[in-house]
């Protein structure tokens, strides 16, 4: 009975807890982050931050969510099977941010990749490179995780590389596909400048992917032809990146390299 009161927050942070992770805050530009993370103290050049999907925004088609937090982990489960020093960075207004000051249902709706929450994230992973100076920092994203570690990338001087899964990195042509409300406030990647040279982008997407379908993603590309679209055969939206994880990490940091 307990458990079956637990809030969408209680069940995430057990999850983190399960799969070996210490958590923690930062403090963002107005806004409160959770974090969670691990090996952070062992030697090596590079940290891996990964950011969620969206979570629950809205309840059916008009009710608003009173917690957005992710009933499933997806970019957690993910970091789980990474290696070295890894760090998930919570979203604004998300898990137990959710009643802080300045938080309020436009955050995980129609604002939810808005320039002040791009801003507090990257704020708040400044803050932890700071007493972790990691020199190189590769964003990792899930979904609309990955719309967010898009656009954090060129505002934290440290990143090397995105790394994108099935990222709505088109949000109007997404937006419009399913027949969502617009997201007034909200960045779209698609209309925003080029990552700088340094920063390479690998686009993952599933074929067979109805959420963010292919499409989506090429869309964003031909306006940002530095990324590199990779369309997995026989994915969708949520199968079969965890099982597949770190090997297409590797794959895209190799392709990097090259």
């Amino acid at each position: 009975m307990l458990c079956a009161c637990a809030t969408p927050s209680q069940h995430f942070s057990d999850e983190a807890k399960t799969l070996g992770f210490a958590s923690g805050n930062l403090d963002g530009e107005g806004f409160r982050h959770v974090v969670y993370f691990a090996q952070i103290d062992r030697a090596a050049d590079a940290l891996h931050v990964y950011v969620e999907h969206d979570g629950t925004p809205w309840i059916g088609v008009a009710r608003v969510s009173d917690d957005p937090t992710p009933r499933t982990p997806f970019a957690l489960e993910l970091m789980a099977r990474d290696h070295g020093p890894r760090l998930f960075l919570g979203r604004p207004c998300y898990f137990e941010g959710r009643r802080d000051s300045g938080c309020s249902a436009r955050m995980w709706t129609q604002r939810r990749y808005a320039p002040e929450v791009v801003a507090s994230m990257a704020a708040a992973l400044q803050a932890f490179l700071a007493k972790h100076p990691y020199r190189n920092v590769v964003l990792i994203g899930y979904s609309g995780g990955g719309t967010l570690a898009w656009l954090l990338a060129s505002r934290v001087p440290q990143t090397t590389a995105v790394v994108t899964i099935a990222a709505n990195l088109d949000t109007q042509a997404w937006t419009t596909l399913h027949d969502y409300s617009p997201m007034n406030g909200s960045l779209d990647p698609v209309r925003e400048p080029a990552l700088p040279k340094s920063i390479s982008h690998v686009a993952y997407v599933g074929d067979r992917d109805t959420n963010v379908p292919p499409t989506i993603v090429r869309s964003f590309a031909a306006n940002h032809p530095e990324a590199k679209v990779i369309e997995i055969a026989t994915f969708d939206h949520t199968c079969c990146w965890i099982e597949r994880w770190p090997e297409l990490l590797n794959a895209a940091l190799a392709s990097r390299s090259r």
